[in-house]
């Protein structure tokens, strides 16, 4: 895993502009800590950050062949590198490491840009071909791995992260209306990065750019296909796909873990992944995140019925993992630094509070022991295991389910906390109603569906396309803030493609959420965990935590110039501050967090905002 930058201008020679072009790189430094280095030509500058995984004395980049006239620079994880090196080998290509880089370089040498219909992987990677002065960038099926853009007059900017692009003088760090009412909206709209000018590159998604100008191809999206096995056939599809995938992403010359949490998902991965290395003599190791007295004082709510604790002891006891909780406390939740640093690794202030700073938090302590993680993410979006792919109101709602059931994400409790002047300059109503269309009209049906299926795959492909990107987005942030490499292995293609075929009455066959992967993982699984219902990634219940947020705001207040204000409704917030934090609504202390988190973001960036 690494950070990558560049410059493709056909008008300059970047090799006069080797400073703009090292100042890019260096903004990726948490991403790639092992290693660095840069390309120069005429018209394209590349730099790379490398944290080193695979081949650590001989995958340095940039990469380059054919005696430099192709280079590439390379983040992610190709994780069948190796069958595709014996493919190369025997089609003539002779290599000089063992790194996955030098596989996809020769890819590209072999089949051009359909090197990416090979691949199977993580990965957003760019590639400069001196022989026709063309740059290649390409991003994975799924959006694992980020990659944003920024045309320019004569060609184009573009890095792992938008404070690469930013560092570059032609990339001002300007945000409009349209790039705020995403930021309120939370329907991650295709190709957003808050910045104006600036987008990402969409998953599945080939741009290349040459002197005539910049062309996208989409080498794969989610498509509507029969299923037509039964249910024991799937189950064992299922995990036999999860065992191979699982099996491929364990590969790795450094530390490995698992992010356990006690749920289905990640104690899936953990009881696989456990199995794997068994038979090669080693002990998988677990990690998990937790608060002070989080267990003994624990209220079920809406979302979360159960303390995942007594979970997580289930599922290491069984496994027989080296587990290490990291424990929490409100203080640690908001440390200014931390914050700070969460705000920085994102360069966008989504407001997600103390979930973004105990992951931050969690990911450096397991920094210190591992270097690569699995995690489990993702596994609800791909079988369906949401409270509201369940709840008739939000399924039914004409908007983005996840709004129409959350408390803390429906549009009513966003659009309160913004500034009333500008409200009617955002029109987030109509927005969202726009961003639901467009996504809606995306999805490709079947023949002779029900009108629940045909529901129900729309509602899939929603979640595919639009919610699991936030989240992937969060979690490669904060994973390489510190240098931490996470992979994702419900996001291997093959399973996304084969469960989002298989009908919603399979998807619940047993009557409950996930059964699909309930039952093809069961044999890895405690009882305890085969058992339990849903429940999200973890948040602090502490009043603790809801007072120390009203602290943070009430400094925020005391500055009556803060450009804060432009953004947020400072009457709403000197009443939140004063609210008992023992008794506070959760769409409350979301508030609080954004304004900390907005505030923090104007420290740090000094934006140019513009509303008109």
């Amino acid at each position: 895993m690494c950070g990558i930058a560049g410059w493709i201008s056909f008008d300059q020679d970047l090799t006069r502009r080797q400073a703009v072009v090292d100042a890019m790189t260096e903004t990726m430094a948490c991403r790639g800590p092992d290693d660095r280095g840069t390309y120069l030509r005429t018209h394209a500058g590349l730099g790379h950050r490398r944290l080193a995984v695979i081949d650590l004395p001989g995958g340095a980049q940039p990469m380059a062949a054919l005696g430099g006239d192709v280079a590439i620079v390379y983040s992610g994880e190709a994780y069948n590198y190796r069958e595709l090196r014996a493919r190369l080998r025997e089609l003539g290509h002779r290599f000089r490491t063992d790194s996955d880089t030098e596989v996809v370089l020769h890819g590209y040498l072999e089949w051009g840009r359909e090197v990416v219909d090979h691949l199977n992987g993580m990965y957003a990677f760019a590639i400069w071909d001196q022989r026709d002065e063309t740059l290649t960038l390409v991003r994975d099926r799924m959006g694992i791995k980020p990659l944003y853009v920024y045309p320019t007059r004569d060609g184009v900017l573009f890095g792992s992260e938008p404070k690469a692009i930013l560092a570059n003088p032609l990339a001002p760090k300007a945000v409009d209306a349209d790039g705020l009412r995403e930021l309120f909206a939370f329907t991650k709209a295709p190709g957003w990065s808050l910045w104006k000018g600036m987008s990402e590159l969409l998953p599945g998604t080939v741009m290349t750019v040459d002197s005539k100008g910049i062309h996208e191809h989409t080498y794969w999206r989610l498509t509507a296909r029969e299923h037509t096995e039964d249910t024991d056939r799937t189950v064992d599809h299922v995990r036999d796909l999860l065992t191979d995938i699982v099996d491929r992403q364990l590969i790795a010359d450094v530390p490995r873990c698992v992010l356990l949490s006690g749920g289905l998902d990640s104690s899936a991965i953990t009881g696989l992944a456990a199995r794997r290395l068994a038979t090669q003599g080693e002990q998988l190791r677990t990690f998990s995140v937790d608060f002070v007295n989080q267990e003994e004082n624990f209220v079920p709510d809406d979302m979360r019925d159960t303390p995942d604790s007594p979970f997580v002891r289930d599922v290491a006891r069984l496994v027989g993992s080296e587990h290490r909780d990291v424990v929490l406390n409100p203080a640690d939740l908001t440390d200014l630094s931390v914050r700070r640093a969460v705000i920085g690794a994102r360069d966008i202030p989504l407001g997600l509070g103390d979930m973004d700073s105990s992951l931050y938090l969690l990911f450096r302590a397991i920094r210190e022991h591992s270097t690569v993680a699995l995690s489990g993410e993702s596994a609800d979006e791909v079988f369906g295991g949401y409270r509201w792919f369940h709840d008739g109101v939000a399924l039914n709602a004409e908007t983005f389910p996840w709004l129409a059931f959350s408390p803390t994400l429906t549009l009513e409790s966003r659009w309160e906390i913004i500034n009333p002047e500008l409200r009617p300059r955002l029109r987030l109503p109509e927005y969202v109603a726009d961003q639901y269309a467009t996504a809606v009209a995306e999805v490709e049906h079947l023949p002779g569906e029900s009108d629940v299926e045909h529901r129900m795959r729309t509602v899939c492909h929603l979640h595919l396309t639009r919610f699991v990107r936030q989240l992937l987005d969060r979690k490669d942030r904060m994973s390489m803030a510190v240098g931490l490499e996470v992979r994702v292995p419900f996001c291997d293609h093959r399973l996304v493609e084969y469960v989002y075929n298989t009908p919603w009455a399979l998807k619940t066959f047993d009557g409950r959420e996930k059964s699909l992967l309930r039952a093809a993982a069961k044999h890895v699984l405690p009882q305890s965990v085969v058992e339990r219902v849903k429940s999200p990634y973890p948040s602090t219940q502490d009043p603790g935590y809801a007072a120390n947020l009203q602290q943070l705001v009430k400094e925020r207040l005391s500055d009556h110039d803060s450009p804060l204000f432009d953004l947020l409704d400072r009457e709403w917030l000197l009443l939140a501050v004063e609210q008992d934090p023992a008794r506070m609504a959760p769409q409350v202390r979301i508030g609080l967090d954004r304004a900390i988190d907005l505030g923090t973001w104007l420290d740090l960036y000094s934006p140019d905002l513009h509303w008109n």
